[in-house]
């Protein structure tokens, strides 16, 4: 796979590329006798994330997002430059799509919102109360005399 500079186009990185960085994460883990479990309590990122992210397997990540920020906290938690490294790999977190679309029961349900047909209900309510309450008090002014 070849990497593409530009914006929303950029392909994932090699998958070799981020192997190579998980191991470069779980070498300084370890050369800091950290275990996984120290790791996860202290960055509060679940150990199977933290696996994922050592392992170079960002798409078990919940979301390129999450997985991008997840191995910033833990880059920084290791005293290496997660940014520098995002930069670097600006695809390393970039999934490729998958378009899938499934024929079966309900695919094509036109489903509507039961309330949808009453919007105005409320507010004519709000609206003839208010006309009600407006023209009350301007008997109640002709009756006393105010007017």
């Amino acid at each position: 796979m070849e990497r593409r500079k530009g914006g929303a186009d950029l392909e994932p990185i090699q998958t070799q590329d981020v192997k190579e960085i998980g191991e470069l994460l779980r070498q300084r883990r370890k050369e800091m006798n950290i275990s996984l479990k120290e790791a996860e309590n202290a960055t509060s990122i679940r150990i199977n994330y933290l696996h994922s992210l050592e392992e170079g397997e960002m798409n078990k990540l919940i979301s390129p997002i999450y997985a991008q920020g997840f191995f910033k906290q833990y880059a920084s938690f290791l005293g290496i430059d997660g940014e520098q490294i995002v930069r670097e790999h600006p695809g390393m977190f970039n999934r490729p799509e998958t378009q899938e679309f499934s024929y079966g029961i309900g695919t094509l349900e036109v489903r509507s919102n039961p309330g949808a047909g009453v919007k105005w209900f409320p507010n004519a309510i709000w609206i003839l109360g208010f006309v009600f309450v407006i023209v009350v008090a301007w008997y109640m002014a002709r009756y006393l005399g105010v007017l």
